[in-house]
């Protein structure tokens, strides 16, 4: 039996940092959380997806990924070093939901809920207004708004289909059929170079 954990984590970049694309940005990023001990074990299709809020600036890269992960780490050992990973290519923490080089968000690790249920559930159900402006202090996983995004839920349905989340017991395509088609069908794939 195997006693390896995973994360779910997800990409998304709409700016270019220096001479990379978003495309290429994201690609090399995946390439250094390999080096520094973060396997991506499989990943999505790459796509583009329509800046949100909509008019907001160039479309977005978007892609997900399962990440293997050493024995004894934690979520919050995993996001700092995403963040790290992020700042290497530019990331700048300037404005919530604004443009950016590189984002990654770590979606979820196995069915841990952090730090606990209620937790979740206070972030989960934050008011729209609040959500732009408020970020938490620590690790909420599953991620919050994992369920309301088809940028996320289209991606993450290529590499963890049947994934729970383990508050709503529904799995990663349940989540995705759930969203309006209008969300699913702005998500596109991208052809590979």
């Amino acid at each position: 039996m195997s006693t390896e954990k995973h994360a779910l984590v997800a990409f998304g970049a709409n700016l270019n940092f220096g001479d990379m694309s978003p495309k290429s940005t994201i690609l090399a990023a995946i390439a250094e959380l390999d080096r520094i001990g973060l396997p991506v074990t499989r990943l999505s299709t790459l796509y583009q997806t329509p800046c949100f809020p909509a008019g907001a600036g160039p479309d977005y890269v978007n892609a997900a990924a399962v990440v293997t992960l050493r024995h004894g780490i934690s979520a919050t050992d995993i996001l700092t070093c995403l963040h790290t990973v992020e700042a290497q290519f530019g990331r700048q923490r300037v404005q919530r939901w604004g443009m950016r080089t590189l984002d990654i968000d770590l979606l979820a690790i196995g069915e841990s809920v952090e730090p606990d249920v209620e937790t979740y559930l206070a972030w989960k159900n934050l008011l729209s207004e609040d959500q732009r402006r408020l970020a938490p202090d620590q690790v909420i996983l599953p991620h919050p708004r994992l369920a309301e995004r088809a940028f996320v839920l289209v991606p993450l349905a290529d590499v963890a289909p049947d994934w729970r989340h383990p508050i709503t017991g529904q799995s990663v395509a349940q989540m995705l059929a759930a969203l309006p088609a209008r969300d699913r069908a702005e998500v596109v794939a991208l052809a590979m170079d």
